[in-house]
């Protein structure tokens, strides 16, 4: 979840709300229904009351949500927004909507369980013919001449300054993407179409394709970036490619194994693929730069993936594999029992008392425990 800062470096994004402010109005019309998922501060919920609409259903569940309210009431717009704090997909509304409002993106669209709320969204809340805020976002790459955020990236395994081989922690570096903002200069090709998300139609949250590119300019290759340009209505919307003014989300880099020379007219082939795996996308992508003609150089593959950026020791791997047999740890009991007593009839003080009792090598008191619990209980009880 952000924090109050996050949301504040958000909303000074003028880009960005300016561009979100124009497409609720352009949407909204007397007396409209619209969910907003995400709602954060409340910032756009009150916006679209003040657009008119009739009835407001604000999704949120992170604590700001109380934020979200007291802006409402402060803008008195108590009566309209109806807040809900929770997961969009655990959500029933009291009826459907005209319009369905969201930014739940990061860097780039393909962020968390993003997609399949937008599914749900405009599956259970959404009347035939609808509006969708955004329509769709079309995601472009480019390969990047980055000597920054590569050296950041490999430098501290590269440069030791005590002679250690410490190429184990360099391969996990460079098998993760990170935020950018690289310019127009650092470019040393043309953008191509990777994938474009019409969310009226999209059912899954997988994305692959294949991308070629033809080196414009002679340079060194660090990697790729990737960008989107966001459709939020009719003639608005914004991006956050490189040649246009900086927002909020940047781009992201993703990382070659080894930087490259390249020369122009070269040509350089990639495999970009993001698979969603619980909450998490995992990133794939697959490099081949062929040589120029008549060079007698090799053609250079690279395969990297999120999966060989992950630190996982031996014991956690052991833990994961599926012939393995688990037994509960002492917090494992722990956290078990204390679900077990969150049945709906005893006080958090009254469960406290009960696990100090009972996990006394713990807790030294039962108001240490009930910090434990109250935890717990924030996170999973209803």
């Amino acid at each position: 979840m952000y924090n109050v800062g996050a949301y504040g470096s958000m909303i000074a994004d003028r880009v960005r709300v300016e561009a979100y402010a124009e497409a609720l109005r352009k949407s909204v019309r007397p007396g409209s229904v619209v969910v907003e998922i995400g709602t954060g501060p409340g910032i756009f919920a009150v916006l679209a009351c003040q657009f008119g609409a009739g009835r407001v259903y604000a999704i949120e569940p992170g604590e700001i949500i109380q934020v979200a309210r007291e802006v409402a009431a402060a803008n008195d717009c108590t009566e309209k927004i109806q807040f809900f704090e929770e997961l969009s997909d655990r959500v029933t509304l009291p009826g459907r909507a005209d319009v369905v409002f969201s930014d739940l993106r990061a860097v780039l669209p393909l962020f968390q369980r993003h997609i399949p709320a937008i599914i749900d969204a405009r599956r259970r809340f959404l009347v035939p013919g609808g509006t969708m805020i955004p329509r769709k976002d079309t995601l472009w790459a480019a390969i990047v001449e980055a000597p920054k955020p590569y050296g950041e990236t490999v430098d501290p395994w590269d440069r030791n300054p005590f002679g250690q081989n410490l190429n184990s922690a360099r391969q996990i570096a460079v098998n993760n993407v990170r935020k950018v903002r690289v310019s127009p200069g650092q470019l040393l090709t043309g953008h191509r179409l990777w994938t474009t998300l019409d969310y009226a139609g999209v059912e899954n949250p997988d994305v692959q394709g294949n991308l070629e590119w033809t080196v414009e300019r002679a340079g060194t290759g660090h990697g790729i970036v990737v960008w989107f340009d966001a459709d939020l209505a009719e003639d608005v919307g914004f991006s956050n490619a490189p040649y246009v003014p900086e927002t909020v989300y940047g781009s992201l880099f993703f990382p070659w194994t080894e930087a490259t020379a390249l020369a122009q007219g070269q040509t350089v082939c990639m495999g970009l693929a993001a698979k969603l795996l619980e909450n998490e996308y995992v990133w794939r992508w697959t490099t081949c730069i062929k040589p120029r003609e008549g060079s007698g150089s090799s053609v250079i593959h690279f395969e990297q993936s999120q999966l060989a950026g992950a630190v996982l020791s031996t014991t956690q791997l052991h833990r994961m594999a599926a012939d393995y047999i688990p037994q509960l740890s002492e917090e494992g009991l722990l956290r078990r029992r204390a679900f077990e007593l969150m049945d709906g009839r005893a006080s958090l003080e009254e469960i406290a008392r009960r696990l100090t009792a009972e996990f006394p090598r713990r807790f030294s008191s039962w108001q240490q425990a009930l910090s434990f619990a109250s935890i717990i209980s924030q996170e999973f009880s209803r």
